[in-house]
């Protein structure tokens, strides 16, 4: 299992079964989408606007993606 957190997207993906494989988008709500392999298995789990239902900091240590500003965007500060 491999939980990982992109905080540009504010996105949780917790990936339940690590064998490459095809998979199928299935939305269950309007904030959750399912990631369907073979046999229905759930493959992962994408959790949109993870912030507003997960306490993140719960859940150390997860693979953190920090979002990196272009350059541009320091010479505006």
């Amino acid at each position: 299992m491999d939980i990982s957190y992109n905080d540009r997207a504010d996105l949780l993906y917790i990936r339940l079964d690590d064998r490459k494989q095809e998979v199928v988008n299935r939305r269950v709500s309007e904030n959750i989408v399912l990631d369907i392999g073979e046999k229905d298995r759930i493959i992962g789990i994408e959790i949109l606007d993870a912030s507003k239902y997960v306490t993140l900091d719960k859940l150390l240590p997860i693979k953190y993606e920090v979002a990196k500003m272009p350059v541009w965007v320091y010479w505006l500060c």
